[in-house]
């Protein structure tokens, strides 16, 4: 089945690559248990260019975006980008799911079961 290419900069592509060698320790962790086809065989990449923006994770099979989330987007304006930036996403036809860096840190277990349940949905959607 033909999926359209998610567009995204290519100027965005040197900051993503830096972005990955200063990973948080959420993303880090998330990381040991997405790469490699670790949920349902499907690849998911970390810190990728999508149109204007930059995603923590993306499985471009499924068309499904993870972001994490810190304190810093709890401030107002970064609330009100992070609002914007969803939307956009969205419109691309992009799923988004986001967790708190406290979730992942305090229960992995429970964050990999919502992404594996979201995983199944989008497979079962974009029948894949």
């Amino acid at each position: 089945m033909y999926r359209p290419i998610i567009p995204y900069n290519p100027r965005l592509v040197k900051l993503a690559r830096k972005l990955r060698s200063k990973s948080t320790l959420s993303e880090i962790i998330l990381w040991q248990h997405l790469k490699k086809g670790q949920v349902h065989g499907f690849d998911f990449h970390r810190q990728r260019p999508v149109d204007n923006y930059i995603v923590d994770f993306i499985c471009c099979e499924l068309w499904l975006v993870i972001e994490l989330d810190g304190y810093s987007h709890l401030l107002e304006d970064q609330s009100e980008n992070d609002r914007r930036r969803e939307e956009r996403l969205c419109d691309l036809g992009l799923k988004v799911i986001r967790f708190w860096d406290e979730e992942i840190i305090e229960d992995i277990d429970g964050v990999l079961q919502v992404i594996e349940h979201v995983v199944l949905e989008q497979k079962k959607r974009l029948r894949v």
